[in-house]
């Protein structure tokens, strides 16, 4: 077995190599992205490992089936970058890593909502030039504030856990609700109505994609603080700086961006950024962007680096996956 990981970090080789190694795996570690140029790269192994921002189209595929691929496995929970269904036609099998670690998303989504609401980006900057003025650092209290979180998977709950342990009163959509005590199902546009925060917890299908558009900012709490650790397309992007801008929405938190390939992991600081709403929303004095990190902790890339292993191990020997997508 010989397998080509592609967009791979340091952080990535330092977890994997070990795990391949003591599984007797060959591995080839590429920092680019998989797409219909870098397919090539593939050639002459046995699976493909990608991350979220791979490309992995009909016309990747037919390549992968052609260099003899039989495995594409995401070390990642999504995978709307992939074509599983034209995948499987072809014969090749699709895995995933359906839950590396909730926590570490779900924590880092308070971390955001904490930073924003406490102003302590804000003041850290400022301390560090010796600045202990208060001017413009007031917050406000999460206890008692209406959360709504918008899907109820793993994550979701661990979200919705956090914040009652704020003392939050908890509200929550999804298409097949779950029995949570103390949480109250509602319509999509009652939790646009009434929430003081939004937090999206929910995959990116065509259902979902741009569920957060123009015509929600009519819908939604004035002053709303909005949280996104999920999929960037969640939302419409152009919205929601239209709502910022119109001071409709409070804050926005967010860890993914509808256009982040390209940006997103990647060190572009002695560069201008042709992006310009991705640039706009950076700006904003109320918006905090961190680069689809959520995922990052030890924990999370030791379950990732397993859970990814052994789903190559169980297709590769025939034996049931319960992580193929389909």
């Amino acid at each position: 077995m010989k397998i080509a990981f592609f967009d791979v970090k340091s952080y990535d080789r330092e977890v994997f190599e070990p795990k391949l190694k003591a599984a007797k795996i060959r591995a080839k570690f590429y920092d680019t992205r998989l797409d219909e140029e870098d397919a090539v790269l593939a050639k002459g192994c046995d699976a493909v490992c990608v991350f979220v921002n791979d490309v992995v189209n009909k016309a990747v595929i037919d390549q992968l089936n052609e260099y003899g691929i039989k495995i594409i496995a995401l070390r990642c929970a999504g995978f709307n970058n992939v074509d599983f269904k034209y995948a499987a036609a072809k014969g090749i099998k699709v895995v995933r890593v359906p839950a590396y670690s909730p926590y570490a998303v779900a924590e880092h989504a308070m971390a955001l909502l904490l930073t924003s609401t406490r102003k302590i980006h804000k003041s850290y900057i400022r301390t560090r030039d010796f600045n202990f003025s208060l001017q413009g650092l007031t917050g406000f209290d999460l206890y008692g504030k209406t959360v709504g979180v918008i899907g109820t998977g793993k994550i979701g709950r661990v979200f919705i856990d956090i914040s009652k342990g704020f003392g939050m009163n908890v509200i929550a959509y999804d298409k097949f609700p779950s029995d949570i005590p103390g949480v109250e199902y509602k319509a999509l546009d009652d939790i646009y109505k009434e929430a003081d925060i939004i937090s999206f917890h929910c995959p990116l299908t065509d259902d979902t994609r741009h569920m957060f558009n123009l015509g929600t900012l009519g819908k939604i709490k004035p002053g709303v603080v909005i949280i996104n650790t999920s999929r960037g397309a969640l939302i419409d992007a152009e919205a929601l700086l239209e709502g910022i801008k119109t001071k409709k929405i409070g804050a926005a938190c967010l860890d993914v961006y509808e256009e982040e390939s390209g940006y997103f992991y990647e060190d572009l600081s002695g560069s201008i950024i042709d992006d310009d709403t991705l640039s706009r929303l950076i700006s904003m004095p109320n918006v905090i962007v961190t680069s689809h990190q959520a995922f990052l902790t030890k924990e999370a890339l030791e379950n990732i680096a397993t859970t990814t292993i052994e789903n190559i191990r169980q297709i590769d020997s025939g034996e049931e996956c319960k992580n193929i997508v389909s």
